[in-house]
């Protein structure tokens, strides 16, 4: 992971902390092993990829479209991770916890080996629309068209996965604020996912 992509991850996790994330005065702290835990820890790791392979490809393609997309994507989802880990700085929460499984707060742990897990490089089983190492390797060696289409499909399928996770914290999280923010989730990825299958028809791809 580049210095950039650290930089932009780290100032987002800062910022948002240091004024407690947004979290509401006076809210019930969720359990460690609660939806609204689970889903905070999970998806600042699914956010910290995408950030990352929004920084690969800015690297590998000169197309004004595409680096435009990719840095909306990280901008947006780094200060979204730092607004999550500001929760659980604020909750008094581990941001990793090695004792439980990505997803198990959605009643669907695991789906493989690959680069989920703690964040820190650990490998552990995906999470939803996750890209594994192999693929992060691919794109970061591919260059024009196929660097833009490579990451265009893969972003989709990681914004298909973070949908569904964010789907399932409007369902079960308990604190409102949060709620709001993954249902906002939602409804920004769904867009996206629609602008990337353009942008794929535009390169003559299949999204």
């Amino acid at each position: 992971m580049t210095a950039v992509v650290l930089a932009l991850l780290f100032a987002g996790a800062a910022a948002v902390a240091s004024s407690g994330g947004g979290a509401p005065e006076g809210a019930r702290t969720p359990a460690a092993d609660s939806a609204d835990a689970g889903f905070a820890r999970d998806m600042s790791v699914h956010h910290q990829q995408a950030v990352e392979m929004s920084f690969i490809v800015r690297d590998r393609t000169k197309d004004a479209d595409v680096r435009r997309l990719a840095y909306d994507i990280a901008n947006t989802q780094a200060n979204q991770r730092g607004m999550m880990l500001g929760w659980l700085e604020r909750w008094g929460l581990p941001k990793v916890a090695p004792d439980q499984q990505p997803m198990a707060w959605m009643g669907m742990p695991g789906q493989g080996d690959g680069h989920g897990g703690d964040g820190h490089g650990a490998k552990a089983p995906l999470m939803p629309g996750m890209a594994t190492e192999e693929q992060l390797a691919e794109l970061g060696s591919a260059s024009g068209r196929d660097a833009e289409v490579l990451y265009l499909r893969l972003m989709t399928a990681h914004h298909q996965g973070g949908v569904h996770m964010a789907e399932g914290c409007v369902e079960r999280c308990g604190d409102e604020v949060q709620r709001k923010l993954a249902q906002g989730m939602v409804d920004a990825q769904e867009s996206e996912i629609a602008l990337m299958a353009d942008l794929l028809r535009q390169r003559g791809a299949k999204d």
